[in-house]
């Protein structure tokens, strides 16, 4: 059945116009270059270490080979395959010792058990926090547009925060934040950001399996681990002392401690009513020092010149780190090779790369960036869209590629989150041509256009989406899409257990590389400028510059 429906997909690519025609996408190459990616010899891709040096030369070499042209920072008048990005990199060093206090009486808390607490991003190199009151804070959203404010003036200096993930919506899906799609007030960074805005000396997130979208295992992985963010002239504006997470048992037991029912707060707190409420006779003690330092990790840059407005261009974007060497999994296995996340993308920009050296040389210039530190927090992306090699307001479009999938194809494709942009409608058609239909993100709770690099783009206006593989699987359908889509995050997701299997087949991926070959290439050679919809937070930003694409 498989066979039969690609042969007859095969057949449909002849009636594109040539220009649109897609090449064909090597699965032997992808899955060889995803093994070797994820391999152990890589060390989970880490930025600033050794496999950092050992991927950037191997995606350089692969780059090469297939025809790219460097496309990174210009040194001495000639571009170079990377742009280099400064980060501010802090490790906790020797365990930290957390205690919480209830009623007089103090207990340890084991890192990455009860709680999960960040290196400090800052500024400081130590944490000493001695007993610092606890205030819930609700969901931490301070947002004017909405008539919405969790803090109403409580004084949170030297105190502690305590809020829950996600949205005031998210468990009714209807209310002032979009239902149960996430806003960005929902996210963990946005909260520790305004914590910091707040005046709050910590604060800490109270983990929730299904608000989150992710379990326990991913919080711990991505947190206690060694911390970057890209250099800032204050950073303590966006980070407080303490920056953490909470299992909800503890929050439960935390709040019933003092004379609290976590669930009818919880509750109170989906209101414009909520107000701040003090966990009585609670404290935290938190002491700890880190290695802090600025070092310098580096994305990498890819490019194809284009023939008749070079200075104009359409980028394809994936990062090509992951967590590196960690804490040991049940196996005791401590390499998190991120097989899918994100060796997948990375090996989907090198094939790209390949296709469009090798194909009709487009118009507008096509660039391949492979970025850092985006398990950090987007910072190679931000870092890019901060300071762009190439004009934002001359970038037609950004196609991000994030954890394809391996398997088999799909009848549907997705991305992340629900914005409304020309690029969309671009996909949306092109697909038709491979018997794909676009399906909305199943899980807009889950906040993914807040966790994928498109993400640094779209803030400043340029078109951007993050691509998705579909999960209506022409072996099985819906119900085996979602079924590997529900072990992945459960067993592999930010885990070590995200390794290459022999037996992927990458067929799917080969054909999600054509779509995106044929959108990419067809905004390559037109003097199409797609836009965000008319209702879009980000078509002001767009317009501000509409001068520069005339």
């Amino acid at each position: 059945m498989k066979r039969l429906i690609l042969s007859t997909l095969a057949l449909s690519t002849c009636t594109l116009a040539i220009a649109a025609a897609p090449p064909t996408f090597s699965t032997q190459r992808l899955s060889a270059e995803v093994k070797t990616l994820s391999s152990d010899a890589f060390e989970g891709r880490g930025p600033a270490t050794p496999a950092e040096t050992r991927t950037i030369d191997y995606v350089v070499a692969q780059m090469k080979a297939a025809g790219v042209q460097p496309g990174g920072d210009i040194v001495d008048g000639k571009r170079t395959w990377t742009q280099a990005v400064p980060l501010l990199r802090s490790a906790i060093v020797g365990t930290p010792a957390l205690t919480l206090t209830i009623d007089g009486k103090p207990q340890a808390l084991t890192q990455g058990e009860q709680i999960a607490v960040r290196a400090p991003t800052n500024g400081s190199n130590s944490v000493t926090i001695a007993d610092a009151p606890l205030v819930f804070v609700g969901y931490g959203v301070k947002a004017p547009e909405r008539q919405w404010d969790d803090f109403k003036g409580v004084d949170l200096r030297g105190k502690i925060a305590v809020v829950l993930i996600n949205d005031p919506d998210f468990e009714t899906g209807k209310g002032d934040f979009g239902g149960k799609a996430m806003t960005y007030y929902g996210r963990w960074t946005y909260k520790y950001e305004e914590a910091a805005r707040q005046g709050a000396l910590g604060m800490l997130v109270i983990h929730e399996t299904a608000p989150a979208s992710y379990g326990w295992a991913t919080v711990k992985n991505s947190n206690t681990n060694t911390m970057f963010d890209i250099v800032r002239d204050k950073p303590a504006e966006v980070h407080p002392e303490l920056e953490g997470w909470i299992q909800r048992d503890l929050a439960v037991a935390m709040f019933k401690g003092a004379g609290l029912d976590f669930e009818a707060l919880k509750q109170k707190a989906q209101t414009r009513d909520f107000r701040p409420v003090v966990l009585k006779g609670e404290s935290l003690s938190a002491h700890f020092k880190a290695d802090t330092k600025v070092i310098t990790s580096h994305n990498i840059v890819g490019r194809v010149e284009g023939s008749k407005r070079p200075d104009e261009t359409v980028i394809y974007s994936g990062h090509w780190d992951h967590l590196g060497v960690g804490a040991p999994d049940a196996r005791g296995d401590r390499i998190y090779n991120g097989a899918v996340d994100n060796a997948t993308g990375t090996a989907a920009l090198i094939e790209l790369g390949r296709a469009f050296a090798h194909g009709p040389q487009p118009e507008r210039s096509v660039i391949f960036l492979n970025v850092t530190a985006e398990e950090k927090g987007l910072l190679g992306s931000e870092y890019y869209a901060a300071n762009p090699l190439y004009p934002l307001a001359k970038t037609a479009g950004v196609l991000n590629v994030d954890a394809l999938d391996p398997h088999g194809p799909a009848h549907n494709f997705t991305i992340s989150g629900s914005a409304r942009l020309g690029l969309l409608d671009d996909l949306i058609a092109a697909a038709k041509s491979y018997g794909m239909v676009y399906t909305p993100d199943p899980k807009p709770e889950a906040g993914y256009f807040f966790r994928s690099d498109h993400f640094s783009f779209a803030k400043r206006g340029v078109p951007a989406v993050s691509f998705g593989s579909g999960n209506d699987w022409v072996d099985g359908g819906v119900a085996a899409g979602k079924a590997a889509e529900d072990d992945y995050t459960e067993k592999r997701y930010h885990q070590p257990a995200d390794e290459w299997r022999a037996d992927w087949s990458f067929t799917g991926m080969a054909r999600d590389l054509q779509l995106l070959y044929t959108v990419g290439n067809d905004l390559a050679n037109s003097d199409a400028w797609p836009d965000w919809s008319k209702d879009s937070e980000f078509r002001a930003i767009r317009d501000k510059s509409a001068a520069e694409r005339k």
